[in-house]
């Protein structure tokens, strides 16, 4: 892993500022008006090698840790761009990093890196089962040579934008798996352009439109084959895979959340500075001060915490604990951050072109997703605090 010094991430941070300063808010008020996928962006992004920052240089990478990489989706909604786009290519690099064969790496991995094959999609969720992922009931049944995939989907986002499909299915049904449901669950890496071009007919994609730019769809599987050399690891051991990649998930997105919180913190400074109302600045009074510096206080605290969860995944440590805090205080931070931002405007918060409307709609997600707040407290109270188990 090419882990870089402080000096180095400097260089990084200032190397992504440069390439996200060419698509300025105008570029996202734009594709926000019109719900399209920021694809200039992403070629950019894949282009210029950030895209692939966890991959080994080995497999055509840059080879960098987890820091680096929340380094890279800070600064994009720092900027105020959003990272949604392509953030998903490196949460599901872990599982296949990790548990996928050499095979599959040497297959995909370098494509990928070059930006000749898109990874971008997820799909794990379903509606009766949210976020009890262990009762997910799309199954993938055995056959002679590989799978028959039947179920459906929601929350699978970019799917319409990616060559490749990370799908977690249940391959033992889940009254045969006994007490621990966790069981029977296992996970593939699917060719989509294989699917689309010999069955087409089995993946079935509808596209959900939501309240802010975010390329999400509900998907179908009717009777899906898919080879044995998809599967990731082993059969029946896909959801402790998927964990890996969930704790990954919320480093991420803590970082994307904070890189919010620094938006509304300084486009409420610089607003206060400027705007005059009864013959002076806004920001000359404490009403306007003291929520902008308490917001930037729970941001700063939470950076600690984002910077914390990275640091034990680069070393290998443990970091479920620190991982979930980081998205849980990111997120709320976030959400403080982007109220004072819109209290600090007025009524011109709302008007699009002050951009702070789209990015509260934005930052508004991370409180429920990948997880609900509520999950992580339940955790805490459960793994960390050692409390009874309250669902």
């Amino acid at each position: 892993m090419a882990k870089l010094n402080v000096q180095e991430r400097e260089r990084l941070r200032e190397e992504i500022r440069q390439l996200c300063s060419q698509y300025p808010n105008e570029y996202w008020r734009k594709l926000d008006l019109e719900r399209e996928y920021p694809y200039e962006f992403v070629d950019a992004l894949t282009k210029s090698g950030y895209l692939s920052a966890l991959i080994p240089e080995e497999y055509g990478g840059k080879g960098y840790g987890m820091t680096e990489a929340t380094i890279i989706l800070e600064e994009i909604n720092r900027s105020g761009g959003h990272a949604a786009g392509c953030h998903a290519q490196m949460y599901t690099m872990g599982a296949l990093l990790k548990h996928g064969s050499e095979e599959q790496k040497r297959k995909y991995l370098p494509e990928i890196a070059t930006g000749s094959l898109r990874f971008q999609a997820f799909s794990v969720t379903e509606d009766s089962a949210g976020s009890n992922t262990t009762a997910i009931e799309t199954f993938a049944e055995k056959t002679d040579g590989g799978y028959i995939v039947n179920g459906h989907k929601n929350w699978t986002s970019r799917v319409l934008q990616s060559d490749l499909l990370m799908l977690l299915a249940r391959t033992t049904p889940t009254d045969q798996v006994g007490a621990k449901k966790t069981e029977g669950l296992s996970l593939f890496l699917v060719d989509l352009r294989e699917i689309r071009e010999g069955q087409p007919e089995t993946f079935v994609v509808e596209p959900v439109r939501t309240m802010f730019n975010y390329a999400t769809n509900q998907v179908f599987y009717k009777n899906m084959k898919i080879p044995s050399d998809c599967l990731i690891g082993e059969e029946g051991k896909g959801f402790r895979y998927v964990l890996d990649g969930m704790n990954a998930e919320r480093t991420l997105l803590a970082a994307e959340a904070i890189g919010d919180g620094y938006f509304f913190i300084e486009k409420a400074v610089n607003y206060a500075n400027e705007r005059e109302v009864f013959d002076r600045k806004i920001g000359t009074n404490q009403g306007i001060q003291f929520p902008i510096s308490q917001a930037y206080a729970a941001i700063k605290a939470a950076d600690l915490m984002r910077y914390e969860a990275a640091r034990k995944y680069d070393e290998g440590e443990k970091y479920g604990e620190q991982a979930n805090l980081a998205k849980y205080l990111a997120s709320e931070a976030s959400w403080k951050a982007a109220n004072v931002c819109l209290d600090t405007h007025g009524g011109y918060g709302f008007v699009d072109q002050y951009d702070v409307e789209r990015k509260f709609r934005e930052t508004r997600m991370y409180q429920v997703a990948p997880v609900s707040n509520n999950m992580i407290l339940a955790f805490l109270g459960q793994n960390v605090l050692g409390m009874p188990r309250s669902y």
